[in-house]
């Protein structure tokens, strides 16, 4: 940990640049530099000096194995260039008091008051069960003051909050425990805040592909010691850009929706004497069907089909990667997509037919895509409002993006798969 002028000083080494170019890409490396230097600026300005360190935790682009981790299923996700980003500074008093960017006033969690309170923002919530969390665990906990900013855009489907529960893992990590959670661990923790804390249903899938870095597919069959494999591909060497496109929808408040897929998924298994999906087989469910039609209703039978099928993607979509086979790839994307459309049906809200900014951003993306022979798209992440993931020939992505911009009138971003995910940028630097 270094003072001020220290860290200023080692954001201007060689050491520096070369991480900041592996995170975020060469043509990032001057902006970047700035980014930090303003938060270490910005830390200054709104606490005391100390032994500073720097932090940095991605969102999270889910490839395929679309709302399959609940159920214990495969997905197969990545850690991306858009960050969670902090200067922090260990304090001897048992409070965690921070600004982030953009929102006012300072959020202060006395970590000595673990009990949930319903009445304090989700915010303070989080980071007071993730402080629990690590108590919970076994771990250690204190006090720091940080100032966070963010380019992960929230409520989008990129994960913004795991992106953020991570980053305040990281920091505990670093100060009270040397170092010694690894990104299960840290995982762990992220999904008991969001279920114990916020009162949200989730799995396993964004927490760790924020910790962990890289693209990886991930087995769940296990939740507790899940199995994470490093998938070695560079999408942009490999002539596609990979593209998440903001279709003006927000899913800030659609957690009813999110939690109907668990639960319906979970209802079709325990109809036929299971837990979750992952304990059958598409047999079961086809020798069953229509006495699990008129106990569970006909669009939970269709979400259980849609996670045998993805879960098969999962596997053929490692493969086609790992062989360099990206007409294969790109066909099992549009599949998945298709299937999230027509099967787990997390495209757009039953209860809202008149607003489908996810499908209405599909449509066109399909079209502009057989018009220039190639690429795919699909709902990205939980669904029913935010993003959705192209994939598409780097030479076709900015007039993709003016296409985006000249019909939704909504924002673009260029994202690549990152190797780090949560760090200390002194560890490594």
């Amino acid at each position: 940990m270094l003072s001020i002028e220290q860290t200023i000083e080692m954001l201007n080494t060689s050491k520096a640049g070369t991480l900041l170019s592996h995170l975020y890409g060469q043509e990032q490396l001057s902006y970047q530099l700035d980014r930090y230097s303003a938060l270490v600026k910005s830390f200054q300005a709104h606490f005391e000096d100390g032994k500073l360190a720097l932090f940095s935790s991605p969102g999270r682009s889910e490839i395929v194995g679309n709302h399959t981790d609940h159920n214990h299923g495969k997905v197969l996700a990545g850690s991306i260039n858009l960050d969670t980003i902090a200067a922090a500074v260990q304090v001897d008093e048992p409070i965690i008091t921070f600004i982030s960017e953009g929102y006012p006033g300072k959020f202060i969690v006395d970590i000595t008051q673990s009990e949930p309170n319903p009445n304090e923002p989700a915010t303070l919530s989080l980071v007071r069960g993730i402080v629990a969390g690590f108590s919970e665990f076994g771990y250690s906990v204190g006090g720091f003051n940080a100032y966070i900013s963010t380019n992960v855009l929230s409520a989008s489907g990129l994960s913004s909050s795991a992106s953020f529960e991570m980053l305040i893992c990281s920091i505990l990590n670093t100060f009270y425990n040397q170092g010694t959670l690894d990104s299960i661990a840290m995982a762990k923790i992220g999904q008991y805040a969001e279920n114990k804390y916020w009162n949200k249903p989730s799995g396993l899938l964004d927490q760790m592909a924020c910790a962990h870095g890289g693209l990886i597919s991930i087995d769940f069959a296990n939740p507790y010691k899940p199995v994470i494999t490093p998938v070695r591909f560079d999408f942009q060497q490999n002539g596609y850009s990979l593209v998440i496109v903001n279709t003006g929808g927000n899913h800030a408040d659609l957690t009813d929706d999110y939690g109907a897929v668990p639960k319906e998924m979970r209802s079709v298994a325990k109809a036929l004497g299971a837990e979750v999906c992952r304990d059958l087989t598409p047999n079961d469910i086809y020798g069953n069907l229509n006495s699990l039609r008129n106990q569970c209703g006909d669009r939970a039978v269709l979400r259980a089909l849609h996670f045998f099928a993805e879960n098969k993607r999962v596997d053929a979509q490692t493969e086609s990667l790992t062989n360099g086979n990206m007409e294969q790839f790109l066909k099992l994307i549009a599949d998945s997509g298709n299937s999230s459309w027509k099967w787990l049906q997390n495209c757009y809200r039953n209860a809202d037919i008149r607003h489908q900014e996810i499908t209405v951003a599909l449509a066109i993306t399909e079209s502009f895509l057989k018009d220039i022979g190639t690429g795919a798209c699909r709902v990205h992440g939980g669904g029913f409002a935010g993003v959705i993931l192209t994939i598409i020939p780097n030479e076709a992505a900015q007039s993709y993006t003016r296409f985006i911009k000249d019909t939704l009138g909504t924002s673009t971003y260029i994202i690549n798969v990152r190797e780090h995910g949560s760090i200390c940028l002194n560890d490594i630097i």
